[in-house]
């Protein structure tokens, strides 16, 4: 077996706190990247783009932020599909308001105003926790997206209330407007995962990270240790509420290219978020990934194996994947609340000592 840790000695502090301590994984990391970056581009088409790649790509962001709040935090958010929709109306008034900007900044931007808005409203996790929380960003989701329903700024006073994203280019090439093309939306968006995803995994491997940790696991002791309960609830509500914004403006400017704020950012995508993370593993930047592409593909799978295949009605289909989907929570809940982040660090454990018992 190759996946074994003997003769691979670490001769400094650096290398003995990488994230992939093995040699196999470095490989099987950077061996994901390139096919990532340097294949996939090359195959992609419409269908794989829309359907799968670009949802998992974007809301791995977004499980990567509500993860950060409630996973490495412990701070319960019901909000995301709100926030997600502060990021796409900030990223519509910038592209319109600055149409010379490019839209990497428009985007960073959008996630910096969805930190901001993060920021006020975790005001009250100073004071309140646990259930009392999450019906405090329910209240946000149902906020903004009144907000946004009825302030008519925000979609420029548009007749039908949707607004519609600007065909916009990057190094020439457009990534918004009618006229993309897959492996370009594909690789635009793929860049942002992969600085989000180092961002996180520095983060949470890093002071700030046990900090969050520490008020996750229990909040007056870590204040007694020296913990400010007050930087660490802010910060995890801003930079959650940033990757949770770019999520949101990728969602409307990259993927759908128009947006009703109802109808797209409801309370059913925060839900949806959170399964996510549920299923894929709190804590977890693995888990993340693992969630968001598990119920990105699953619908995908029923359908072309349920409809497309068997020929049963599209609506059974449906209901079964909400079925599949309920069990498995209840399931992963019980017997394995970190998720498939836990099943699979198992799954490595027990390869590194097999064939001996574990």
């Amino acid at each position: 077996m190759i996946y074994r840790e003997a003769g691979d000695f670490k001769t400094n502090y650096r290398e003995d706190g990488r994230t992939f301590p093995i040699r196999f994984d470095r490989w099987a990391y950077f061996a994901t990247l390139a096919v990532a970056f340097l294949v996939v581009p090359f195959v992609i088409n419409d269908y794989w783009a829309n359907a799968v790649l670009l949802p998992f790509l974007i809301y791995a962001i977004a499980t990567l932020g509500l993860n950060i709040l409630t996973g490495y935090c412990g701070q319960v958010s019901l909000g995301t599909g709100g926030f997600m929709a502060v990021g796409a109306y900030a990223c519509y008034k910038l592209m319109t308001g600055f149409p010379d900007v490019n839209i990497v900044f428009h985007v960073i931007l959008a996630g910096g105003i969805t930190a901001a808005v993060g920021v006020l409203f975790g005001l009250p996790s100073l004071r309140i926790k646990g259930f009392y929380l999450a019906v405090a960003t329910l209240a946000a989701q149902f906020f903004l997206v009144w907000l946004f329903n009825r302030v008519g700024w925000f979609y420029n006073y548009s007749a039908s209330g949707q607004i519609n994203a600007p065909t916009r280019t990057v190094f020439g090439v457009e990534v918004t407007g009618p006229t993309t093309s897959a492996w370009a939306t594909y690789l635009f968006c793929l860049v942002f995962v992969v600085i989000c995803a180092w961002l996180a995994r520095n983060m949470t491997r890093g002071s700030l990270g046990r900090k969050w940790m520490a008020i996750r696991d229990m909040d007056i002791a870590a204040e007694i240790i020296g913990v400010n309960p007050l930087g660490a609830k802010l910060t995890a509500f801003a930079v959650s509420s940033f990757f949770v914004g770019i999520s949101g403006a990728l969602f409307f400017a990259v993927y759908l290219g128009a947006v009703e704020v109802g109808e797209v950012f409801g309370i059913q995508k925060s839900f949806l978020v959170l399964f996510m993370i549920i299923i894929g593993g709190l804590g977890s930047i693995l888990g993340s990934f693992a969630g968001a592409a598990f119920l990105v593909l699953l619908p995908v799978f029923l359908k072309n194996v349920l409809t497309g295949t068997l020929g049963w009605p599209t609506d059974l289909a449906a209901h079964i994947e909400f079925m599949i989907v309920g069990a498995l929570i209840c399931a992963f809940l019980i017997f394995e609340p970190h998720g498939l982040a836990q099943l699979w660090r198992l799954t490595k454990e027990k390869l590194r000592t097999w064939p001996f018992p574990y």
